[in-house]
């Protein structure tokens, strides 16, 4: 909050304390409004400090996704701009045209007034209608430029906003998985949403307004001192008053700006938390408890956007008093002048319509530089994503063949807490691999690192001799491919959804054929559309079942070699799920395959079993051997049959 307003607010309630003490008030600020607004003000000054710590924290926080500086948005903006030179000096030269022909208006104003006092009775009405004529000629003129200029701001506008767009689009595919788990789903969420808005709303309108009212102000201000530098003596209290406004307002905004994109992603997450939950939430009675979680989300990001409503209100309040005050000036200083015969009487009409006219730009300008501040704090909010750095490096290697090996494998979620320590896990080409082992053993996360979603913390995984992480992601997948038991089922067709590796080079006999591998195909025939049959948001909802089966289907089509699976069954009934890893048999067959499952049936049919125990693999043999080894293995074996 600034200091200014806050400390006038705080000793107006001073005030009032005083005359109630006193009684010189009676009934003042009644139910306690006093004490409301002095917690206000108090709140309002940890709010403050409160955005320019979050802001400092949000810059390289150890979690989640940063923010850029505002250097970075200034570079990323020009260089929009380069890209678009002969629009942008189109837009500046039609609106300095524009401008110039606007502002001749009242200097022949002027003109014509000091010609009917100078000739009184014998007015030549040839010149006034001259003049007149050239008045009109003006504007009709400046109207047309102004719709040229308007025409090249549109252009300029959509232009940089297209362009950004999907430049910030491409930084956000490019963000490592691995980052985005551990990113706040609703910071993600609010980042590709509100703050894509406001950085297009700021580059399309506010920016492009922003120029053609700087142009419009300083061709204004020149006609004031052109008219007469004695009148315009005035306009350098406004410029005064507008500059350290608005230098106030700059430096408090961005963080109060930031501040309030990141209450709002704490909104989306929770609320996202609670429609993912809903069932849960229903069972267990939580509702209320969401509830108060809500609003208390609520009121912290109402809290934040208070905090930036009143750094804007005292920046109109100064700017509109810094328009208003000149007027009186000029009229004063134009009495006192004409009488002494230093100015005209048409030198102090003309010089009041320039300090009217230049309210109205520098009103815009204003009006877009808040805009643009939204504009800035959003897009250094997306272009913090592109700072988050790349989990691999890519080389032009090619993998020597499919084999995959694992070596000195330690990995960490959190510094000093491994959750797998130094493994070596030599894997045989064409063998199936089976990670059995308590929950919270590591297996998910050595299925991950064998994968290569993550990268080890130590050590490292080769395929056919290559260092996994400096493999280009589409071309790991065509090596190594992840199948979870989380699955996701995209806006589109059946087919659509299946075809994601290989969209240019799949059939549909191919389609149907892995749908038949994943026994699937009986319940697509039976749509009124077949693979037609659009599915996702707003479309035909899948069962949890039939979503998987069509991850499954995906992996058929993209054909890896070496497939991790990772309770890739998980959601389907035990019967179903048998079926479906019986059908696959034949698929897998020649494939290195590494099953990650709680279900022991699978390690029996695999030729390999390691048995993780928190996180480190203390068996590794086939069915038999660790059967007779009568450790770990064993016991889940008798465990899981009995």
């Amino acid at each position: 909050m600034p200091e200014r307003f806050e400390n006038s607010v705080a000793t107006w309630v001073d005030k009032v304390d005083q005359a109630k003490v006193s009684g010189s008030v009676a009934a003042a600020a009644p139910g306690g409004a006093t004490t409301r607004l002095r917690s206000f003000v108090d709140r309002q000054r940890a709010r403050g400090r409160h955005a320019d710590e979050v802001y400092a924290a949000s810059r390289y926080p150890k979690h989640g996704l940063p923010v850029t500086q505002n250097g970075a948005v200034v570079e990323f903006v020009g260089g929009l701009i380069k890209q678009r030179k002969p629009l942008a000096a189109g837009l500046l030269a039609f609106n300095v045209v524009a401008a110039v022909a606007g502002l001749l208006v009242p200097t022949l104003l002027g003109t014509l007034i000091d010609r009917i006092t100078e000739q009184a009775a014998r007015t030549d009405l040839a010149e006034v209608t001259r003049i007149g004529i050239m008045i009109i000629v003006i504007v009709v003129l400046q109207g047309g430029f102004t719709m040229v200029a308007r025409r090249c701001s549109v252009l300029f506008g959509q232009g940089m906003v297209s362009q950004a767009r999907e430049h910030i689009i491409r930084i956000i595919l490019r963000l490592p998985l691995s980052r985005v788990e551990t990113a706040s789903t609703g910071d993600l969420v609010t980042r590709v949403t509100r703050d894509v808005g406001a950085m297009a709303g700021s580059v399309r309108w506010a920016l492009p307004q922003f120029v053609i009212a700087a142009v419009t102000a300083v061709l204004t201000l020149g006609m004031i001192v052109v008219n007469s530098w004695f009148l315009g003596l005035p306009i350098i209290l406004t410029l005064l008053v507008i500059a350290a406004a608005t230098k106030r307002y700059l430096r408090q905004a961005t963080p109060g700006y930031v501040t309030e994109g990141m209450a709002y992603g704490a909104i989306n997450s929770s609320l996202t938390e609670t429609v993912e939950g809903a069932r849960s939430i229903e069972a267990l009675g939580l509702g209320p408890r969401r509830v108060a979680l809500t609003d208390a989300d609520i009121d912290e990001a109402a809290e934040a956007e208070t905090y930036t409503m009143l750094l804007r209100a005292q920046l109109w309040l100064q700017t509109n008093l810094a328009y208003q005050v000149p007027i009186v000036i000029v009229i004063l200083l134009g009495t006192a002048g004409l009488s002494h015969g230093w100015v005209t009487l048409g030198q102090i009409t003309a010089a009041t319509m320039y300090l009217q006219q230049v309210a109205s730009p520098f009103e815009r300008m204003i009006g877009t530089l808040n805009m643009m501040q939204i504009g800035m704090a959003s897009t250094t909010r997306l272009l913090g994503i592109a700072a988050v750095p790349q989990d691999r490096e890519t080389t032009d290697e090619e993998p020597a063949g499919p084999h995959l090996h694992g070596a000195d494998l330690s990995f960490a979620y959190r510094a000093n807490h491994d959750v797998l320590h130094h493994i070596d896990l030599d894997l045989r080409d064409g063998e199936r691999l089976a990670i059995v082992g308590p929950s919270g053993s590591g297996k998910s996360t050595l299925g991950r690192l064998l994968a290569g979603i993550n990268a080890p913390r130590t050590g490292v995984v080769t395929v056919g001799g290559v260092d996994i992480m400096h493999l280009a992601l589409p071309v790991l997948r065509t090596e190594v491919a992840l199948v979870t038991q989380e699955h996701h089922v995209f806006v589109g067709s059946i087919r659509d959804n299946i075809v994601l590796a290989r969209e240019d080079t799949t059939t549909d006999d191919e389609v149907w054929a892995a749908l038949r591998t994943v026994e699937a195909d009986t319940w697509v025939e039976r749509l009124d559309d077949g693979i037609a049959t659009m599915v996702g948001s707003g479309n035909l909802t899948l069962t949890p079942a039939q979503a998987q089966q069509i991850a499954l289907a995906r992996l058929v089509i993209a054909d890896p070699h070496t497939l991790v699976l990772d309770e890739a069954t998980s959601l389907i009934d035990p019967t179903t799920a048998r079926h479906v890893e019986g059908s696959m048999s034949a698929l897998l067959t020649g494939r290195t395959v590494v099953a990650i499952a709680h279900r022991l049936h699978t390690a029996h049919d695999a030729q390999r079993i390691a048995v993780v125990i928190d996180g480190r693999i203390t068996e590794l043999g086939s069915h038999e051997e660790l059967m007779a080894l009568g450790g770990e293995y064993a016991r889940l074996w008798r465990a899981w049959t009995r």
